[in-house]
């Protein structure tokens, strides 16, 4: 592709104004064309701080996009239910949902691979067959996947308007005083760190029911019922009444006593209306031995 740098252009960074021309590239993915020597001015190589001037002719070529060759894999999975178009696992800790940069193997979706024998959905894409819905690495319990695409849309309709039954149990830090309330508070990306999320003004709606199941002398085990399901939406909403997860690493600066991998957080209920018979299931993923024994522990 040539562009011929207009007057309105002059003086602008290159890695500002090609996102221009092309919406569908990121200005950081843009910079990393300029880097590797991809973008060129007047036939030159230049940084992405590069000041264009009227008349500059910008040469580049977009990499034709490829996508890695996920593997089915041998890897046992808990199944609390299956059939021809859903199944619903008890993901263990440290189980990545769907690959990603660094993690193309062991994760669930190479595990659903080999167990479904191709019998997966494909509307989102090779890198998440079947996938619907996620829950972090360090998250444990119940993941639904679907085997064909009328029931990925069924399920995904079900998430959208929030009838899905998802009831999380969680290790807080802290003693709770209610009993049971909702924490009601939009979420969006932290604008002092986007890799977190935070709660913030003109985020998106994000709605949790807490009920407290047990209190312990510094500790509190809770039961959070999702009405929304934004990312990290429980850990950052009980970190924002200051009574973060125990364990969570990213939202709570109280160190665990404890020797544990990531957040106290275990996807227990889960119940959805079946997108085939329209019959309503519901799993109940048992507790890792992690937790029960943590909660041996603080008793």
């Amino acid at each position: 592709m040539k562009i011929i740098v207009e007057e309105e252009m002059d003086g602008e960074r290159i890695d500002k104004c090609l996102p221009i021309f092309c919406q569908n590239l990121t200005r950081s993915y843009i910079s990393k064309l300029i880097k590797e020597g991809l973008v060129t001015v007047n036939g030159k190589s230049v940084k992405p701080s590069y000041n264009l001037s009227e008349g500059d002719e910008i040469d580049f070529d977009i990499p034709e996009a490829t996508e890695p060759d996920i593997q089915p894999e041998d890897i046992p999975l808990d199944i609390l239910y299956e059939d021809d178009d859903v199944i619903v696992v008890n993901k263990p800790k440290n189980m990545v949902v769907h690959p990603a940069a660094g993690h193309y193997s062991g994760t669930l979706v190479n595990a659903l691979m080999y167990h479904c024998k191709g019998s997966l959905s494909g509307i989102n894409g090779v890198l998440r067959p079947g996938i619907v819905h996620r829950i972090d690495m360090n998250t444990t319990g119940s993941v639904i996947a679907c085997k064909n695409d009328a029931s990925h849309n069924s399920i995904a309709a079900q998430l959208k308007e929030h009838s899905i039954t998802r009831r999380y149990h969680a290790i807080c830090f802290g003693n709770v005083k209610e009993d049971e309330f909702v924490i009601d508070k939009p979420i969006g990306r932290n604008p002092n760190d986007r890799k977190k999320m935070a709660v913030v003004n003109g985020g998106k709606e994000a709605v949790t029911h807490v009920k407290v199941l047990k209190r312990f002398e510094k500790y509190t085990y809770i039961e959070c019922r999702l009405e929304t399901g934004r990312t990290h939406q429980i850990r950052v909403h009980m970190a924002s009444i200051g009574h973060p997860l125990l364990g969570d690493d990213v939202y709570s600066s109280i160190k665990s006593p404890f020797k544990l991998n990531g957040q106290c957080l275990h996807a227990k209920i889960l119940g959805f209306v079946h997108p085939k018979t329209g019959v309503y299931i519901e799993t109940d993923a048992p507790l890792p031995e992690y937790f029960t024994h943590l909660l041996e522990i603080l008793k």
